[in-house]
């Protein structure tokens, strides 16, 4: 496994961070850029030593603080003068309560749409490149980089501008035009590779073992037990937002599985701390049919997930090879959830119901998650009395190709009143 020696690792100051643990042997590591472990291979993740004490005293501190991730520092593998660095401020995103969606879908508990497409790049990601960014300064990193569906290339070119780093990131050549100009736009340099998101990944990890990626901090690869943590803030905020409780159900968008997985990890981080009353919660994957391996697995009682050759119109959530899959399925079976998937069309549909219903104009991931929770419900897998969060990780503009084709002016018309009745518009 390459290991980058970029800066002293004796003295970094990542907040609660103590250690980095593996996942799989529990073997623990020295905090640093390195994401596998040496003994087993399996994958890295961070080991904190929490605060301890009144529960009260600690949700009093956290509402106190920025309306941003920042709030939650004491949680996180950042240092405590985070919120006055120069960065992008993500988090604390609205928390929609969505009863127009729910009388459609027939859900007579409470609905609520927690909407990331409210983040400065306009999708969850910022958030997880937020936390990856400082532990990148703490490592000496001068470059940030990234293998990116999308939205994360975004991110790492506004958060790297932001924080005076230089960003190189690394997509799949055929992308959405507005991923691919937002990503550009912030003027670090933006690489397409010809294949899929996962001969991207494949290519970044040959690039880390290389003199060519010295000085390199690659935001999901090396950098990718800390850059996972950020997704644990929109556990955080869900619960404070609910008035410090749990769902009884989270509808979550699987790419590679790392966000459900933090959501479950921030969840249990809060019944530990005392913050919320430890009370069963289910949780539920959602993935696009053309990309399902993680869905399928589970319909068919597997532990493993076999890789599979994306083709979806959901290319955020196109990865045929999702690291955290396994994983995903523990946490679904544990909790009395599932993996559930829809077709393109369904997507379609639902990202028009969001709209219609709700105002929220989200890209395909949302069609997904949307689409998998009426799915779901008609299913009997949902229960439609409890309370149920559906994330919805980024915004339609990031995605207009998916529902162009049938969307468009209800007529055209001269500009007359004769017209306008003529085309059966006046009510």
């Amino acid at each position: 496994m390459p290991v980058q020696t970029i800066a002293s690792t004796a003295s970094v100051e990542l907040g609660p961070a103590a250690a980095l643990s593996c996942r799989e042997c529990g073997e623990r590591f020295d905090l640093g850029p390195i994401f596998a472990c040496t003994s087993c291979f399996g994958p890295l993740e961070i080991a904190y030593e929490l605060p301890q004490g009144d529960p009260e005293e600690l949700r009093r501190r956290i509402e106190a603080g920025p309306e941003s991730i920042w709030r939650y520092a004491p949680l996180l593998p950042v240092p405590a003068d985070v919120a006055g660095k120069p960065n992008l401020n993500p988090g604390f995103t609205k928390l929609v309560k969505a009863d127009n969606l729910a009388r459609e879908l027939g859900v007579t508990g409470e609905l609520f749409v927690k909407d990331d497409s409210g983040n400065p790049t306009h999708s969850f990601k910022d958030r997880v490149v937020a936390i990856a960014v400082e532990a990148a300064r703490a490592f000496g990193f001068t470059t940030l980089s990234c293998s990116s569906t999308g939205n994360l290339a975004g991110a790492v070119g506004a958060a790297a501008a932001r924080a005076g780093l230089r960003s190189c990131v690394f997509i799949p050549h055929d992308l959405e035009q507005g991923k691919v100009v937002m990503a550009a736009v912030y003027g670090g340099q933006l690489v397409g590779i010809e294949g899929n998101y996962d001969a991207v990944n494949r290519f970044c990890s040959e690039l880390i073992g290389d003199p060519l990626g010295e000085g390199w901090g690659f935001v999901n690869v090396n950098l990718r037990p800390y850059y996972a943590e950020g997704s644990k803030t929109l556990a955080y905020e869900i619960c404070e937002q609910l008035g410090w409780r749990l769902p009884d159900q989270i509808v979550i968008p699987i790419a590679s599985g790392s966000q459900l997985t933090k959501i479950d990890k921030g969840l249990q981080e809060l019944i530990a701390l005392g913050l919320v009353e430890d009370r069963p919660y289910k949780i539920f994957g959602a993935q696009a049919e053309g990309c399902s391996p993680v869905s399928a697995a589970f319909k068919a009682g597997h532990d493993v997930v076999r890789p599979v050759k994306p083709d979806t119109i959901a290319k955020s959530l196109a990865i045929g090879n999702p690291a955290d899959g396994p994983y995903v399925l523990d946490i679904a079976r544990r909790t009395g959830g599932a993996v559930e998937d829809v077709t393109d069309e369904q997507i379609v549909d639902a990202i028009k119901l969001l709209a219609r219903t709700e105002g929220i104009f989200a890209e395909t991931a949302g069609g997904v998650t949307v689409g998998v929770t009426r799915k779901l419900i008609e299913a009997g897998v949902l229960d439609p009395s409890l309370t149920t969060v559906v994330l919805n990780t980024g915004d339609g503009l990031k995605t207009l190709d998916a529902v162009a084709p049938t969307t468009g002016p209800t007529a055209t018309i001269r500009p007359s009143l004769d017209a306008f009745r003529d085309a059966g518009l006046a009510l």
